[in-house]
Formats: C-alpha cells, structure tokens, sequence
C-alpha cells in the first residue's frame, strides 16, 4: 500500500515523510529527503584538477540510484591549496566545459535529481607534499601528532582574506554558469571556514578574530559574496559543525548564534556535521556504537529554535527505520549520507522497496592499525568504491581493505604513501 504526493508519485507508507519532496524556498523543488554528502572523489588528474569521466559516471550512478541532492567532493577555489591529490579546482571559466558535462551527466541521468557544488579551502589541512607553505586565520599548527605531516601555517593578511572571499564567490558563479543546481559553502570539518570559526585556531585580534561575531565574519563574508555571485534565486547551502570536539574548539552558543546568522542573511540550506583533523567525529571515531544512528540529530532539533531554513544531518545514518524518523521528528528536513551510497548507490531505491532496509558501512580494516592509519582505510575504502563506480562497475562491499591499500597505490602512487588527512 502506498500513498501519493501532490503531483500523484507514489509514497511508500513506510517512509512517506523520507520520499516527500521539499520546496526550498521556492527556488528548487528536491524530490525526496536523501541528501548525498559531499566525499573526496580523489579521481582528478594530478596537476590537471579537472573532472574525469569518471567522475561523469559516478555523478551518473548517483541520479540512477534516486538520491535527490547529490553534493559533489569539495571543488577547491585556488589550486596552490589542495586538501588531497586528486582534488577538483574551479577558479576560472577556461575548461568550464568539463564542469559543465559534469553536471550536465546527473540531468541525462534523472532529471529530477538536484546536483550542488561544494566549494572549498583547506587552509593549513593541507598536506606539506602538496603545500610547505599553508596558510589559515593564525600561525596555529595543527596538533595530536600531526606536525610531521603538515606545516605550520602563516596567518592570513587583511587583504589575501577578502581575496579568498572574491574566490569563493568566483567559484560559485562558475559552477551556476556550468548548470550545477546550487552550490555549498565548506564549513566544517577544520577547513578555512571553519579554522575562522574556531577560537583554538583563530587568535586574530583584529575584525576576523577575537570574538564570536568576528569569529563568524569570514563564514558571514563568504555566504554574502556568493549570494551576491549567484543571485537570489540560487540554492547556496553551508556545511558547518555542531562542534569541532576538540578543547577550545567551535561549539555551543557560538554554532547557534552562526546558524541564526546566517539564516537572517537567507541561507537556503544548513548541514551539521562535527569534527576535524585532529579530532574526527564525522567519521564516527567519537561516537559511541549504542548512540542513535544519527550523530548530530539532538543538536539539529536544538537549532530548530535559531533558523528556518532546511537543515541536513549527515552522520552515522544506517537504516530507512532511522532515516524516516529522524525527517518525522522534525529535527531535520534531509538526511546526509555519504559512505553508504559508496556500497549502494541505489540506497534510496532500496529503502523504498524495504521497510527493513539497512546498510551498515562497518569499519574496515586490514588488522594492521598501522597500516590502517598510513592509508586512511576510514576513508580510502570508500574511495575504492567510488573509483569502481568510476570504472563503470558496481561497487563491492565485501571488498578486503587491503585492496583498498593495493589500489591506493596503484591510483595515487607515491601520494598513497603519504599522510593525506587525518
């Protein structure tokens, strides 16, 4: 038994709320709550940074599966500023051709399925292979062990600020010249954004730094210079930490007041995520396996008091079970997945199909934690996933992680053995 939305498509009754569409402020219509999170694709030729056709065909996958707001891995604005090898850069409109087939491939794909760039900089979380001089809000180097793999920052000038700002919102007008459906800001996850945010790593004095309100002013910046980019019709949406769970870090009043901020400045769309570097909640490396599927939902029911527009929770989310309560409940009006749709790419078919629908992404591991650290296999499995999809094939969730550490490096070479992230 089913039943039916205002333009008749069918509703499974045991997830009515999860396959509903939603109208974000009259600017887009998304067909259903699934919201697929942004994850680094690690598919772009190094030194080239453009999307692959690769990346074409898991963008592809994705629309076929029926997820409705499909984010790409973060696009970063400056190529002397890359997180990883592989990375996207968007900062002119030279190949913007390749971009535009990019997002041209999830139309062809489903026209219903919304397609948004993530836009990015990763301040100091760059490794020193790829960047010996990073820069960030202070000359605050990142710690828990990680000094011998990035270099300390130098702090930020006034000016190269609001070069960053200008970049951003290139970045942003690009991607809406190439057809993509809306773009997000990164600002979570200890990159610039959030480095700004954070009072460990921003100790400016001056109008960037020092206090809350001018903590938030480079977050505030950024969303006014893409508004400005794009024009008030255009989706534009911020990832953003419930907090950086680290001593001194982002949290509490100041995550509130942030969301209240940036939700009078007429934000379309929050996502809440948590962690960074060096404390990394987003993986669910501080979650507790008794906690509820979704790790940040009680802080997103908390920001429901500070802002109307549609919220996102992206973390830990396992079950259609979970996912449609957590859309019942109200605390939020998306539901973030990322490394699930990395093994099924059809989730959102699948839990409409099966009230009993799971997809448990468990913790891979090649026994070695060692090994397991060097490449990242938290992560770097997922990637293996994604260049499966890549490659045109199904993805393998019964995939030993030392395959993910033969192909790492067959993929990355040399890279694959260096410390890319946390």
């Amino acid at each position: 038994m089913t039943t039916t939305n205002s333009s008749s498509a069918p509703l499974p009754d045991h997830a009515t709320h999860l396959f509903s569409p939603y109208d974000l402020n009259g600017k887009a219509i998304a067909p259903n709550r699934f919201f697929k999170s942004a994850m680094s694709e690690v598919l772009a030729v190094q030194g080239v940074h453009l999307p692959t056709d690769g990346h074409l065909r898991v963008y592809a996958r994705w629309a076929r599966g029926g997820t409705g707001i499909i984010v790409t891995g973060n696009v970063m604005i400056d190529p002397s500023a890359l997180g990883e090898p592989g990375n996207v850069v968007l900062e002119n409109d030279t190949h913007l051709d390749r971009f535009a087939a990019w997002a041209d491939a999830v139309h062809q794909a489903n026209p219903d399925a919304h397609v948004w760039m993530q836009i990015n900089h990763p301040g100091k979380q760059t490794p020193k292979f790829l960047t010996t001089h990073p820069v960030a809000p202070s000359a605050v180097p990142l710690g828990k062990a990680l000094e011998n793999t990035f270099a300390p920052p130098r702090a930020l000038n006034h000016e190269e600020i609001e070069g960053l700002i200008r970049r951003f919102a290139t970045s942003a007008g690009l991607a809406q010249k190439a057809g993509f459906d809306g773009v997000q800001i990164h600002g979570a996850h200890g990159y610039l954004v959030s480095q700004f945010l954070s009072p460990h790593h921003n100790r400016r004095t001056d109008q960037w730094g020092g206090t809350p309100e001018n903590r938030r002013r480079f977050a505030l910046e950024t969303y006014r210079a893409v508004r400005t980019a794009v024009g008030p019709d255009f989706p534009v949406s911020i990832k953003m930490n419930s907090a950086d769970f680290q001593t001194g870090g982002f949290e509490g009043d100041e995550a509130f007041e942030l969301i209240a901020a940036l939700s009078a400045e007429g934000i379309d769309l929050i996502e809440i995520s948590g962690g960074n570097y060096e404390s990394p909640a987003m993986t669910g490396a501080k979650q507790s396996t008794t906690e509820r599927e979704a790790y940040f939902l009680e802080f997103a029911s908390k920001a429901r008091n500070h802002t109307d527009a549609a919220l996102a929770v992206t973390g830990g989310f396992r079950s259609v079970r979970a996912m449609e309560a957590a859309v019942a409940s109200g605390a939020t009006d998306f539901v973030g997945i990322a490394r699930a749709l990395t093994l099924d790419p059809d989730l959102p078919k699948h839990a409409a199909d099966n009230p009993d629908y799971t997809c448990d992404v468990g913790r891979p591991s090649t026994g070695f934690r060692a090994l397991d650290m060097m490449f990242m296999i938290a992560i770097s499995y997922y990637e293996s996933q994604i260049r499966r999809m890549a490659r045109g094939q199904n993805p393998d969730p019964s995939m030993s992680a030392w395959r993910t550490v033969l192909q790492s490096g067959t993929a990355l070479g040399k890279a694959a053995f260096r410390k890319r992230r946390a």
